[in-house]
């Protein structure tokens, strides 16, 4: 099994973190391929920049020159992940929506730290709109921006593990999900600090998506994320199989 796990931001160094959590998560046998977007921004954190990630993933998974047997996109509340449905015929797997997911399985009430405020509307809008939210008792900001956890680790996980430790006794969140995918390697320094499970959206998305794949299973393709419709767009700048689709 092959599974294509796409950074949303262009920052390599990130994409390598990415792809070793997935690598971990993985069932022997299951291969797993670092993706980083050609364009777009060097972190996420905002809606421009979230959009701009929409298209440089979509951009990188339809240039991939190989077969693959699912895809999981590896920004927490980015945008994009219905256009990579309605494109493909495999499994697409957010981490936003996998963590949240299996955090349900685990407790009554979660609460996802992230890195700065502003990303919060984000994360909650993707919870909504996926349906996740009802449970969600809070989602904290570490004030931390994303290359931070690379450029100041320690400050970054202080700060992480502070909001984490305040949602569970604040909060009464009985599970923390890492809301970063840049966060994968923190689950255990806040499993013992807070003594909660601690869901890491890479990981639960890798193993939803062998699950999927396991089974047989792929996006349903009546209605909602039926395949585009064929017509001309103008500037297309996707990879060459798209233009010709779209032509």
């Amino acid at each position: 099994m092959r599974i294509l796990v796409v950074n949303v931001n262009t920052t390599r160094a990130m994409t390598e973190g990415i792809a070793h959590a997935a690598r971990q998560a993985a069932s022997a046998g299951t291969e797993i391929i670092g993706l980083t977007p050609e364009f777009g921004a060097e972190s996420c954190e905002g809606n421009v920049e979230s959009y701009l990630a929409a298209l440089g993933v979509m951009d990188a998974v339809l240039k991939y020159p190989g077969q693959f047997d699912a895809v999981i996109q590896a920004g927490y509340g980015e945008h994009g992940r219905e256009g990579l449905q309605e494109l493909l015929d495999v499994p697409v797997v957010d981490i936003t929506e996998a963590g949240a997911a299996l955090a349900l399985l685990l407790g009554r009430r979660f609460s996802v730290v992230t890195t700065l405020d502003r990303t919060v509307p984000l994360i909650e809008d993707r919870l909504l709109l996926a349906g996740l939210d009802a449970h969600c008792v809070s989602v904290r900001a570490s004030g931390m921006a994303v290359l931070e956890l690379e450029e100041n680790p320690d400050a970054a996980v202080a700060a992480i593990v502070e909001q984490a430790a305040e949602a569970v006794e604040q909060d009464r969140a009985e599970t923390i999900v890492l809301g970063c995918g840049g966060m994968a390697d923190l689950g255990e320094i806040i499993r013992r600090r807070c003594a909660v499970p601690v869901v890491d959206g890479v990981a639960a998305a890798v193993r939803l998506a062998e699950s999927l794949v396991g089974l047989g299973l792929s996006t349903s393709k009546v209605r909602t994320y039926a395949p585009p419709r064929q017509k001309r767009l103008s500037g297309w700048p996707f990879g060459q199989s798209a233009a010709a689709d779209a032509d």
